[in-house]
């Protein structure tokens, strides 16, 4: 005799796998390995050149863009914590390193929509974080920012524990995990930077 379905479980003729959930939480990881990769810019900065690229914005907007950014990007990880189903390895699948192909669970038609709306909200973080931190890193380079060593010492902590991830082949769990916390980290890091503008 078949077991009782679990009533919060979608009947199985309304489910098909979804996705991989690595898809989703792999560029959230890039979104956040963008803004760390500020830290590089106090041991990288060179003498400006007249033909160097200008940020297109200034540096207070840039930096408060940023933080948005890292505000959303927190939300996003939490929202993964929250549907460890869908995003986090739950199951028998939770012990497997990151890796495409083994974490897609069946869903119903809710979770494919929680699904592609953190697709959405995933690759226009990735677009933001790129561009604004480019700006920021512009800033720096150009003495709109004047911040201590300190502050780049953090954002070069965040990038450790991001790069420690895929060196170590984590379960798509602890990447998840690591992902919000560092997110709240930049976050703080990024409202520390705008503390010293000059502009």
């Amino acid at each position: 005799m078949a077991g009782k379905r679990d009533p919060a479980e979608p009947p199985e003729a309304d489910t098909r796998i979804a996705p991989d959930p690595f898809a989703a939480v792999l560029p959230a990881i890039a979104a956040l390995g963008t803004i760390s990769s500020i830290a590089t810019i106090n041991w990288a900065a060179r003498e400006r050149t007249a033909d160097r690229m200008r940020p297109k914005r200034k540096a207070v907007t840039a930096l408060r863009e940023l933080e948005t950014c890292c505000l959303h990007l927190s939300e996003i990880f939490r929202r993964f914590q929250r549907n460890p189903k869908l995003f986090a390895g739950a199951g028998a699948q939770g012990a497997s390193p990151l890796k495409f192909g083994v974490h897609g669970p069946r869903v119903g038609p809710e979770a494919a929509k929680l699904y592609q709306q953190a697709i959405n909200d995933v690759a226009s973080m990735l677009v933001l974080a790129s561009q604004s931190a480019f700006e920021v890193m512009c800033a720096v380079e150009d003495g709109t920012v004047e911040a201590p060593e300190e502050i780049f010492f953090g954002f070069g902590e965040c990038q450790d524990r991001l790069n420690q991830l895929i060196q170590n082949r984590a379960t798509l769990k602890v990447s998840v995990d690591t992902g919000a916390e560092v997110a709240e980290r930049l976050a703080g890091l990024v409202r520390e930077l705008k503390k010293y503008r000059t502009d």
